[in-house]
């Protein structure tokens, strides 16, 4: 028997991606393929103060899970993981051995003192407790040697390395494991979790392997085909077989792929993980990666401006994540405020004499576009197109609010450009608008750039505007006229909500006639 074993954590970090339900026959389906690959420990979920179901792992006892605990365990010890302050040790029955037989429980840098005092009550329930500091890369060497100290003094099953940020490099993983290995007393296990942001997570898994002490035992944690919150873990089947050929180890690493193929790549299909440089650059700053989903789920930000705004983060607020203030940082990086008032005067003489057209880069400009062009034809209308340059009109304007669209196709702007003071311009002779009087407006904030431009047209006092192509988004059709303008974030039913009562407080304002059909041409609100 090797001193270096493996845990499985797919059905408890994998459920971020899913929020835990996976489906009853697919949870104990993935558990008795994990128990015939022989792997050491497989974490079966949270325990968790929630309403209980059983197509989910999220437990509020152990007794529950019960249910998904194969009769034949062979080798396999099972677990789960426990946050202090989100799961009630009242609830915890004593260890009877028909369950879990692990409880691995979560604590801050600034909750310490309540995460040493649960784990305790937990040793008292009877069950073996691995110890697993969230973010150990924000904690400095003499931070980091008097917790170790606490641990020897409280004596639990195992310590664990979490690389919550997925920051890691290999300098810090010998620094962190040399300390432990110095520090904790022999018997305490010592424990590694990494993540996938610098795409690292394989190799600093080998150097754990050979930098560690022969004598001492430890647990490598993976998941199958790596899956956990984006960017995910360390991929089990790869750390399995590395094992096997170097260390002797005996993981059959079939049953593992077959419930990669049987299930997590089903999954992976709905929300992929893996490796994206939004992710890295949370990890260079060593934040919570709730920042670069926030910055990412915004969906008008290029990486380079991801980088700029992640690196503005005070220390205080790295380690929980603030989405105020992480709206503010947008705002105020969004909103490079100018004197726009000789742009907004130039464009109200050039744009007075004739009707205005909002062309937006929804399908319906191709589907329809016999009605659109019969307009342009019977009206002889100013174009003004919305974040994209259309191959089948020839606008007079081009309207930029987004950074992403405008640095895509920038190098094919010929005629006039609108733009807003947060985009990164080099054209001369653009009209700079301020970002923030389009993108907020009657206390209400709305950065779609139709809106945006439909404001702009409220600011050069005009009284009727006419759009098309702005067709709302569906979910079992194309929505753009290009698949290069696919957003980078989800949008649907609640996007469609947000911007159809934009357009109807809009309409108080000004009146908008649809060229094309639009889920946004409600006629009751006129």
């Amino acid at each position: 028997m090797t001193n270096e074993k493996l845990l499985d954590c797919t059905l408890r970090d994998g459920g971020y991606i899913n929020d835990w339900c996976f489906g009853i026959h697919t949870i104990r389906d993935i558990i008795n393929k994990l128990v015939q690959s022989n792997v050491d420990y497989v974490e079966v979920g949270f325990l968790r103060d929630c309403e209980y179901s059983d197509d989910k792992t999220l437990f509020n006892c152990c007794s529950q899970i019960a249910n998904i605990i194969p009769d034949n365990k062979g080798r396999t010890l099972f677990s789960a993981m426990a946050l202090h302050n989100k799961y009630d040790i009242n609830k915890l029955e004593p260890y009877d051995g028909r369950t879990i037989d692990i409880i691995r429980v979560t604590f801050h840098d600034y909750d310490i003192e309540e995460g040493l005092d649960y784990i305790l009550k937990v040793k008292e329930k009877g069950y073996k407790v691995f110890c697993n500091p969230i973010n150990i890369m924000g904690y400095s060497d003499s931070k980091l040697i008097e917790l170790l100290n606490r641990i020897n003094d409280i004596q639990p099953y195992g310590f664990s390395i979490v690389d919550t940020f997925g920051s890691m490099l290999k300098s810090d993983l010998q620094r962190i494991y040399l300390l432990a290995e110095h520090i904790l007393d022999k018997s305490i296990v010592i424990g590694l979790h990494l993540h996938e942001n610098l795409g690292l997570s394989y190799s600093l898994a080998q150097e754990f392997l050979n930098i560690k002490s022969s004598e001492r035992k430890c647990i490598i944690d993976g998941s199958m085909f790596g899956m956990g919150r984006s960017p995910g873990n360390l991929c089990l089947e790869l750390i399995m077989d590395y094992m096997n050929k170097n260390l002797d180890s005996s993981y059959d690493t079939n049953p593992v792929l077959d419930g990669i193929d049987d299930h997590i790549m089903k999954i992976h299909a709905k929300e992929p993980w893996g490796y994206n440089t939004a992710y890295a650059l949370s990890a260079k700053y060593n934040l919570h990666r709730n920042y670069a989903e926030f910055l990412l789920n915004k969906g008008r930000l290029r990486a380079k401006q991801i980088n700029q705004i992640l690196s503005t983060i005070e220390t205080e607020k790295k380690t929980a994540y603030d989405e105020e203030y992480a709206e503010a940082l947008y705002e105020s990086y969004q909103n490079n405020e100018i004197d726009d008032s000789n742009f907004i005067d130039q464009l109200k003489s050039d744009l007075s004499s004739r009707e205005i057209l909002i062309l937006a880069p929804g399908a319906s400009i191709l589907t329809e576009r016999d009605r659109i062009e019969k307009f342009i034809s019977d009206n002889n209308p100013i174009i003004i197109s919305a974040n994209f340059i259309p191959d089948e009109y020839n606008q007079d304007y081009v309207f930029f609010s987004n950074e992403m669209r405008y640095s895509a196709i920038e190098h094919r702007l010929t005629g006039n450009t609108i733009v807003t003071s947060n985009i990164s311009y080099e054209n001369e002779d653009a009209y700079i608008i301020n970002y923030a009087d389009l993108c907020l407006g009657d206390g209400t904030k709305c950065d779609n750039s139709v809106i945006m431009l439909i404001r702009l047209m409220l600011r050069l006092s005009k009284q009727k505007i006419y759009v098309a192509g702005f067709d709302g988004y569906y979910s079992d059709r194309s929505n753009y006229v290009d698949s290069y303008m696919m957003s980078q974030h989800t949008k649907g039913e609640e996007e469609n909500r947000r911007n159809s009562k934009y357009i109807a407080d809009i309409k108080k304002k000004i009146e908008i006639v649809f060229v094309t059909d639009s889920l946004y041409d409600n006629k009751e609100d006129e």
